[in-house]
């Protein structure tokens, strides 16, 4: 059974280093759906991508160009994303950008999230994206419980930085796409680069890959390229 969290209207104000505005009258609507950890899900239908296991994870880094999205329904809402934990563990502390198709056409918004608590979509004005923008997103652990979350866009010429605190395994480092909805919107092949964990490559970890499924396969993981930094996400229906 899926298992939905209430879509609501106010959004937590973030406490950054950089601070965020509000979020436009004009945002996406789905900005109260927060991406969770995968066991809230049956058999990990929602997340695609790599997931690599252990303990002490420090930092998880990743680069991809924004997929130019062709919504299917209204429910299509999805993410790429890196992020610390949330592979068997309770919290994720994550970063990327959430195309939304609640309006009928996709939406990109940046966002973060330190699950449990709700996710923060930075303002579109201050903070636009667009499909073929280049995009590079960091999480890194600081110490005593404070991580920094980092969303760079390249082509618009922007960085988004932003330090939280919380109390948090560390047990798995990940670069993912993930459907809250378990709906997803066409976006063709999605190509994350330059992926690493505790600034070593992703596939120097031995990483876990998912395969977004919900009874049938939404989307195909490749395997790593030879260089273990570099992976596609290829949509194969909603």
């Amino acid at each position: 059974m899926r298992r939905f969290l209430s879509r609501v209207a106010t959004v937590a104000v973030a406490a950054a280093t950089l601070a965020a505005p509000a979020v436009p009258a004009s945002a996406a609507a789905a900005t109260g759906l927060s991406f969770r950890p995968l066991h809230y899900n049956i058999n990990g239908y929602n997340w695609g991508g790599y997931a690599a296991q252990g303990s002490g994870f420090t930092s998880v880094s990743a680069a991809w160009t924004e997929a130019n999205a062709t919504c299917n329904s209204t429910d299509d809402l999805y993410a790429p994303w890196v992020g610390i934990d949330g592979y068997g563990s309770s919290t994720v502390e994550q970063t990327g950008v959430a195309t939304d198709c609640s309006s009928g056409s996709p939406v990109h918004q940046a966002w973060y999230e330190m699950y449990p608590a709700n996710p923060v979509y930075l303002s579109r004005t201050s903070y636009p994206v667009s499909a073929g923008d280049h995009i590079t997103a960091s999480v890194t652990y600081a110490g005593s419980s404070k991580y920094t979350l980092k969303l760079t866009d390249s082509t618009r010429g922007w960085t988004y930085t932003t330090s939280k605190s919380l109390s948090a395994q560390r047990t798995s480092a990940e670069v993912i796409i993930e459907s809250p909805t378990g709906a997803y919107p066409n976006f063709g092949t999605l190509t994350f680069t330059s992926a690493t964990v505790n600034g070593s490559s992703l596939g120097s970890f031995n990483p876990v890959a998912l395969d977004p499924s919900n009874g049938a396969y939404e989307a195909r993981t490749s395997a790593l390229g030879s260089s273990g930094t570099s992976f596609s996400e290829t949509y194969l229906r909603e």
